[in-house]
Parts: C-alpha cells; sequence; structure tokens
C-alpha cells in the first residue's frame, strides 16, 4: 500500500517545480531579493513595497538568465508593480478560478531568491471573504488571509492551489501581522491600468471623517441610518471643499446611498469616479442639505 504521506510529498515538490517556472527573483532592494510572477508575456509582477529603487532593477528569470527590468508602474494602494523584461520562453502563471477559493484551502507560496532559486512554503488560506479596503487606500477584490511561513523573499511570491494554479501573490507589506494574497482578479485589473498609464487613479474628497451616532430625532426626522460621518478636515482647494463641505458637516449618503462608515465612502471613490459628480446628503445645523462634489483625484506621494 502506497504511503499518502510521500505520495503528498511527491505531488507537492512536482507543483512547487512546475509553478517555479513562472517565478523570477527581483532585485530592487540593497539586501535581500523578492519573488515576482511571469503575468504576461515579458510582463512581471511584484509587491510594491519591496522595490526600492526605480532604475537599475535586475530580473533572474527560471533558467538562470539575469535581465534588466523596466518599472512600467507601481499602486502602493494594492502594493503591486510591473516590470517589463525580457522574459524569453518562460511559461506564464496558469490562474485559478476566481471564485475558487476557500477558508481552509491548502496553498504554496513559491518564491525565487537569487542565490538559492526556488523556495516554497506550505500553509491554509486563513480567511476568504469578500472585497477589502486597504489601509494604503487601495482596494483588493477579495481578501485572501494566509497561514504560511515568512521565508525572506516571500512578498510577490506566487501562491498556488492544490493543482498548482495561481490563487494571487504574496504579500507582507498591506498587513502588520499576517501574510496577505493579492488576489489574481485585481492583479489584472491593476497592470491593466498600470500597463496604460502608470498609475492607478484613486478617488478622493479632501476632507478627515469619523462615525459619530445620529440622535434619536435626527432619525426619525430624516429616515436614516444610526450613524453619520463628521467632517473634521476640509481641504479648502479640495473637492468637497471646492463644493462648500465645511468642518462639522455630517455626511449622510451619497447619491442616496448611506454611509456609516469610511469605508462606506471608499466604495464610492475608485478610479472611475474621477471627474464624475457624486450628490452628498449632508446635515448641518440639524437640517438636511445636498451638496455635489466632483470627485478627484487622490495626489500621489513618492514611494
Amino acid at each position: 500500500m502506497e504511503n499518502p504521506l510521500i505520495a503528498l510529498s511527491i505531488e507537492l515538490a512536482a507543483i512547487a517545480d512546475k509553478a517555479g517556472r513562472s517565478v523570477v527573483a527581483v532585485n530592487a532592494r540593497w539586501r535581500n531579493s523578492s519573488s515576482g510572477v511571469i503575468w504576461r508575456k515579458d510582463v512581471v509582477v511584484t509587491a510594491d513595497h519591496t522595490i526600492r529603487r526605480e532604475e537599475e532593477i535586475r530580473v533572474t528569470l527560471p533558467d538562470g538568465r539575469a535581465a534588466v527590468a523596466e518599472l512600467a508602474g507601481r499602486d502602493p494602494g494594492t502594493d503591486l508593480a510591473v516590470l517589463k523584461v525580457d522574459t524569453a520562453d518562460a511559461p506564464i502563471a496558469r490562474l485559478a478560478a476566481p471564485d475558487s477559493v476557500k477558508t481552509g484551502n491548502l496553498v504554496l507560496a513559491i518564491g525565487r531568491a537569487v542565490e538559492t532559486g526556488v523556495n516554497a512554503a506550505m500553509g491554509v488560506v486563513s480567511n476568504a471573504s469578500g472585497p477589502w479596503h486597504t489601509w494604503r487606500g487601495g482596494k483588493l477584490d477579495r481578501f485572501l488571509r494566509l497561514d504560511v511561513g515568512l521565508y525572506p523573499g516571500v512578498s510577490g511570491a506566487a501562491v498556488v492551489d492544490a493543482e498548482g494554479k495561481l490563487i494571487g501573490i504574496a504579500t507582507a507589506g498591506l498587513s502588520r501581522t499576517s501574510l496577505l494574497a493579492i488576489p489574481a482578479v485585481t492583479i489584472d485589473r491593476v497592470t491593466d491600468e498600470l500597463l496604460r498609464q502608470g498609475h492607478v487613479a484613486h478617488g478622493y474628497l479632501g476632507v478627515g471623517l469619523q462615525p459619530i451616532p445620529l440622535p434619536e430625532h435626527l432619525r426619525t426626522k430624516l429616515k436614516s441610518a444610526k450613524a453619520g460621518l463628521i467632517v473634521l478636515s476640509a481641504e479648502s482647494d479640495g473637492p468637497a471643499g471646492q463644493a462648500g463641505v465645511v468642518i462639522g458637516d455630517v455626511l449622510i449618503a451619497l447619491d442616496g446611498t448611506p454611509v456609516a462608515g469610511t469605508d462606506d465612502v471608499q466604495e464610492f471613490l475608485s478610479g472611475e469616479r474621477v471627474g464624475k459628480p457624486l450628490k452628498a446628503s449632508i446635515l448641518r445645523g440639524g437640517e438636511l442639505i445636498e451638496r455635489a462634489i466632483t470627485v478627484g483625484e487622490r495626489p500621489r506621494r513618492r514611494s
């Protein structure tokens, strides 16, 4: 009778070998290299926080060849960077179905280091849930937390399922407590935008907001939700400031949809919204007013 552990061991090694043929080492920081995945022909994706210099980036391909890469664009919000490099005949990563990832699924994080070649760590998807707004202001289409070992260079590594198909790339840059997988659907979306214009547009209103409960008499009067968002700061030349929003206003709805938390507001600030009007319902002095805010593009910071 075949030993199931031996069979599992052989299968894991085969998955690491095959998936590793689409994984590169990225040398864009002073000490350890990070990993990257061949996403398309001559296109590599990696974790943005590992890119510490924008020139003289070198990539070690699966065949051992070293190549110079050009930074096509980066998005700190989703911790993604896209490199253009001659990938020769290296295969493109095979993708898993977007809805196939479940909490408890076994995964392998497969990276590559310049000195040691392919690295692999086994673990599980400890949580797979819906869309998530990162603390950097980006949006992941799914939240995928991993219980996987943090070896050097794991950021940018391919995260593959039990069939060896890629569910995303690993990053230690979006959580202070655990490794996350940036899902493949997010990578595809962000890569398209970075290749097209070099950056990802994020909408912004130019206000600082904090949730507050609404008094019972106002909830009854307005037939609104139990909470709103008080304006703590407003840039005078920002989109909301130019529309007449001032400190002390309480935002209760956008385009007729109640907003009780900052994540609710972020749902209205995707790149597609930039330059378009947004109807804001505001409480001022106990009275309901409306302001039309043209969503601006969040100023980009140098990494």
